[in-house]
């Protein structure tokens, strides 16, 4: 299985996609002037504390304070979370990273247990804690890592707390590229901790990598063949990075100098612009209906034109079994998060059911992202998580329409006519005037004019004056005006 990983660099925006076998996976975006701050770790202030929730509003100077809970504010080990008045007071100093970056309404998510991630560790220096990565299974290998990773720390002679988790990227990592992290994020931590003394509040102490070189450090693993970068600037400091913490990826970087954009070659820019659409068509003639809310988002499975050749539960089968997978790579695409609710058809055979979760459940474990399957409700829903860190792909590209504020629909021309009518009466019991100008869109003007004329024509009977109307060719078919004459 063949994958690589393109990177598309102009100077307003840097691009990353995830292909494999030629079908994309991921995709990320940043832009310059918009960069995400998951990872960011800042002096903030305390704006507010509110008891009754156990958490506090906190000034890291963003436009919206950020959110803190009382149990994301390190105290003793361990021990039970204590009341947020007792950890905070207003006006107070305090340090604290973003793990969630200020998604719609919400602003950000943070937490005092600090962490810094390198290629194979993360480091945590509130804690004396190693763990390691339940990805890596081998329980050999796990035991070694954690060998590696003690051996390390006596060769160094660090005497301070500090906890180490072993991410993925470290299964079969040499003890000398480990120690090489270690030193690494020792280092970091010495110029973090320097910077917390004297920083003011609120302010930035440190920034996650930009986006090229936080995809080397933590999307690339043994399967991925080739990285494609189409910027010759970026190529070489991701060529300087790789040297000094990834040497064994260095011949896996190519610079792509063609004249056809990298994401035009590869069918990206399509992929992309289907991912922000509603249905999702299955090679099977079945398709999926995927609605993000606030609340969840929910995956509707439908066979569509699918017919199967023996029977009806065979088809439904076979169209689940194509959408678990289908599902599973929409997700990570369109970098859905929080709950998830998927609608398969009903199926009547268990075996069916449980092998469409498996499926669904295998497909999943090449997320990046952590995903928890919770099982079939007595409805036959699908419930799952995802863990949500970042926008979605729809949040970062697009906004709500403006004519229909989001909700993905609009009120009917015939609609439309009834509340400018109910409009004019109101305006005839209040004030006194010769007539009402009506000024509204092309369609509800037309349907005015044509199949609500009777009814116009009674209620300028009934209220004893004219009504006159206008096209206003820039308002949408949900706004109008109605002006005295």
């Amino acid at each position: 299985m063949s994958e690589e990983i393109l990177i598309n660099i102009t100077p307003m925006e840097s691009r990353v996609a995830v292909v494999e076998n030629g079908v994309l996976q991921e995709v990320h975006v940043e832009r310059t002037q918009r960069r995400g701050i998951v990872g960011n770790i800042y002096k903030g202030k305390v704006v507010r504390v509110l008891p009754g929730m156990q958490a506090a509003f906190v000034d890291i100077g963003l436009e919206r304070a950020a959110f803190i809970h009382a149990s994301e504010i390190s105290s003793r080990e361990g021990s039970a979370v204590e009341s947020i008045s007792a950890l905070v007071h207003e006006g107070q100093a305090l340090v604290v990273q973003v793990t969630k970056d200020p998604i719609g309404s919400k602003g950000a998510r943070l937490t005092t247990q600090l962490s810094i991630p390198s290629r194979y560790l993360v480091y945590m220096p509130r804690t004396s804690h190693v763990g390691i990565s339940l990805k890596i299974e081998d329980e050999a290998e796990r035991e070694r890592l954690k060998q590696v990773v003690a051996d390390c720390i006596g060769a160094e002679g660090i005497e301070e707390a500090g906890g180490f988790i072993l991410r993925t990227a470290a299964d079969g990592a040499r003890s000398e590229d480990i120690l090489a992290d270690i030193r690494y994020l020792r280092r970091l931590w010495d110029q973090i901790a320097a910077q917390m003394q004297t920083a003011g509040a609120p302010s930035v102490i440190y920034e996650d990598l930009v986006l090229a070189l936080r995809t080397l450090r933590d999307l690339v693993h043994s399967r991925i063949e080739k990285i494609r970068i189409d910027s010759r600037e970026t190529f070489q400091k991701v060529g300087q990075f790789v040297d000094e913490l990834m040497p064994e990826v260095a011949d896996r970087l190519e610079h792509y100098p063609g004249e056809r954009p990298i994401f035009d070659l590869y069918g990206v820019e399509d992929e992309i612009q289907k991912a922000l659409e509603r249905k999702v068509l299955l090679k099977s003639g079945g398709y999926l209906i995927i609605d993000p809310t606030e609340a969840m988002t929910t995956v509707d499975v439908n066979t569509g034109a699918f017919v199967g050749h023996r029977n009806l539960e065979e088809t439904i089968f076979k169209t689940n079994l194509e959408a678990a997978t289908a599902i599973a790579r929409q997700l990570r695409l369109r970098n859905l998060g929080g709950i998830i609710i998927i609608d398969f058809i009903d199926m009547e055979d268990e075996e069916h059911q449980r092998q469409v979760l498996r499926t669904l459940e295998k497909q999943l474990e090449r997320d990046h992202a952590k995903t928890n399957i919770i099982g079939i409700t007595e409805l036959g829903l699908v419930q799952m998580t995802r863990k949500r860190t970042r926008e979605s792909l729809m949040q970062n590209l697009c906004e709500p329409c403006p004519s229909c504020q989001g909700r993905g629909m609009l009120k009917t021309a015939e609609t439309v006519c009834y509340e400018i009518f109910r409009e004019i009466l109101r305006e005839a019991r209040a004030y006194q005037a010769v007539g009402y100008m009506v000024l509204a869109n092309q369609k509800v003007i037309d349907r005015l004019l044509d199949e609500e004329s009777g009814n116009v024509a009674d209620l300028e009977a009934f209220i004893g004056r004219t009504i006159k109307f206008q096209v206003e060719g820039m308002y949408s078919q949900e706004q109008y005006d109605v002006v005295l004459l």
